[in-house]
C-alpha cells in the first residue's frame, strides 16, 4: 500500500499504469503533478515541462487532455517520454504480445551466442554472463523485427527489454542513486538455467504489463523535443505557455547519465563512455566522465551575477573543501540563470511557474537551493513567490524537496 508521504516520489507512480512502465530514480510524483495542474492549467492552458525526464508531466497532461510540451537533452528521455504518452491501437498491442512471445523463445535459445553486446564499461558487473547473452538474444530478435511493426510496437518491445534489463542486472535501489549489489547476493542464481529462466520471466512480466496499460486512454498526445534548457526561445519558435510543472535536475552531483547508461547503450543511444561524459557536460548539473574534469577548469564567460544574497559566501565555503564543487555549484546555477531568463520571455501574462527542487548539502555546507531559485525567479520579473515544503528525503536528515511557484505579471488572455 502506498502512503501519503510515497506518493509524493516516484513510489506513487504504480507499476501497472504507464506511469511505472520504466522505473529511473530521479522521477517524481503523478501525484503532485496532477495536484498542480488542477489547481492552475485546464484544457484552454499550454503547459511546458522543460526537463521532461520520465514524462510525468507530459503524461499527466495528455491523460487530462491538457496540450503540453516536454523537452530534454538527452536523446533517451525524450524517446521514453515519447512512448509513455502516445496512443496504441488494439492492433498494435496484439502485435506487440505475438512479437514478444517470439523473443521470449530467442531468450531461451540457451546454446546461441549474440552477434552483438553493448559497449558498456565492466558490463560483467552488470549481467552474469548467461543473463548477458539472453539479454543478447532479445535485443537481437526486437530489432529483426524493425521495419516490420509499427513505431509503437517497436516502441513497446523496448520499453520492455528496458524492464527486464534492470530487473536482472546486479544493482541496488535503495539509495538515491543505483549502486552495484555484492556478488555474493548473486550466488544462489549462479546455474546458467536458473539466469536465462530469470530473464524470461522479467520478459513475461514487462510484457504483461505493458499489454494491459498501453491501450489506457490518451486525450491529447504531447509534443517532444530534443533540445537545451538554456535555449528555450529558439527551441520553442515564439510559442507562449500558461503554466510551467518540472523538475530540473538538483545540484547533487547525481549524474542522469549513470543512472541511464544501461538502457543507453542497449538502446543505441551511446556507443562509448566518451560519449557518455560529453552528453553529460551538455547537461546542467551534469558530472559523468569528461565532464567532471570539464567543471575543474569551467569559469564564466560572461558576468552572471546569482541574485541570492549569501552565494558567493557559500560558494567560498565549499572551496573551502574543494574548489571543483564550489565550481560545480556556481555552474549549475550560471546555467539556471540563463534558462529562467529565457524561461520568462516564453509566458504568457499571467502565467504561473512551479519547479519542484531539493536543497543540497556539501560537506558542512548546507546548499538552499530553495531559495536561490525563489532569488533567480523574483530577478527576472516573477511574481508571488513562494516556497512550499513537500517532503522531508531519505537522505541526510537536513535535506528536503520543495515546490518553488512564481506568476508572470499581467491578466491571463
Amino acid at each position: 500500500m502506498i502512503t501519503a508521504e510515497q506518493q509524493l516520489t516516484f513510489k506513487g507512480n504504480l507499476k501497472q499504469t504507464r506511469y511505472g512502465w520504466l522505473r529511473l530514480t530521479p522521477a517524481y510524483s503523478v501525484h503532485l503533478v496532477s495536484e498542480l495542474l488542477d489547481e492552475w492549467a485546464n484544457e484552454q492552458t499550454a503547459v511546458l515541462d522543460p526537463y521532461c525526464g520520465t514524462g510525468t508531466t507530459a503524461l499527466v497532461c495528455a491523460q487530462k487532455g491538457i496540450a503540453s510540451t516536454t523537452l530534454d537533452i538527452n536523446p533517451f528521455l525524450v524517446w521514453l517520454a515519447t512512448a509513455k504518452a502516445a496512443t496504441y491501437t488494439t492492433d498494435e498491442v496484439a502485435t506487440f504480445r505475438g512479437v514478444a512471445e517470439g523473443v521470449r523463445r530467442a531468450i531461451e535459445r540457451r546454446d546461441e551466442v549474440p552477434r552483438w553486446l553493448p559497449d558498456l564499461h565492466q558490463i560483467e558487473k552488470w549481467w552474469e554472463q548467461p543473463t548477458l547473452h539472453a539479454l543478447g538474444r532479445a535485443m537481437a530478435a526486437i530489432r529483426a523485427e524493425d521495419g516490420a511493426v509499427s513505431k509503437g510496437v517497436s516502441d513497446l518491445l523496448r520499453v520492455a527489454f528496458c524492464r527486464t534489463l534492470i530487473e536482472r542486472a546486479s544493482v541496488s535501489f535503495g539509495h538515491q542513486s543505483m549502486s552495484f549489489k555484492k556478488r555474493k547476493e548473486q550466488e544462489e542464481l549462479f546455474d546458467p538455467d536458473d539466469l536465462v529462466a530469470l530473464v524470461g520471466e522479467s520478459w513475461l512480466t514487462a510484457v504483461e504489463a505493458l499489454g494491459s496499460s498501453a491501450g489506457s486512454h490518451i486525450r491529447e498526445v504531447p509534443k517532444t523535443m530534443l533540445a537545451d534548457a538554456r535555449s528555450l526561445a529558439s527551441a520553442l519558435a515564439g510559442k507562449r505557455y500558461g503554466c510551467v510543472i518540472t523538475s530540473p535536475p538538483y545540484p547533487n552531483r547525481m549524474s542522469y547519465i549513470r543512472e541511464l547508461r544501461p538502457y543507453m547503450y542497449w538502446l543505441g543511444y551511446l556507443a562509448d563512455g566518451r560519449a557518455a561524459g560529453e552528453l553529460d557536460w551538455q547537461a546542467i548539473g551534469g558530472t559523468w566522465g569528461c565532464a567532471t574534469s570539464n567543471v575543474g577548469k569551467w569559469t564564466p564567460s560572461e558576468p552572471r551575477p546569482i541574485p541570492h544574497l549569501r552565494f558567493e559566501q557559500i560558494l567560498a565555503s565549499i572551496a573551502a573543501h574543494s574548489e571543483l564543487l564550489s565550481r560545480y555549484v556556481h555552474k549549475y546555477f550560471y546555467d539556471m540563470t540563463e534558462h529562467i531568463a529565457g524561461l520568462v520571455r516564453c509566458l504568457e501574462p499571467g502565467a504561473t511557474v512551479h519547479y519542484i527542487v531539493g536543497n543540497s548539502k556539501f560537506y558542512d555546507v548546507l546548499l538552499p537551493v530553495e531559495e536561490v531559485y525563489a532569488a533567480l525567479f523574483q530577478s527576472h520579473g516573477l511574481a508571488d513567490v513562494e516556497v512550499k515544503v513537500i517532503r522531508k528525503r531519505s537522505s541526510k536528515r537536513e535535506l528536503f524537496e520543495y515546490v518553488v511557484s512564481g506568476r508572470k505579471p499581467g491578466r491571463p488572455r
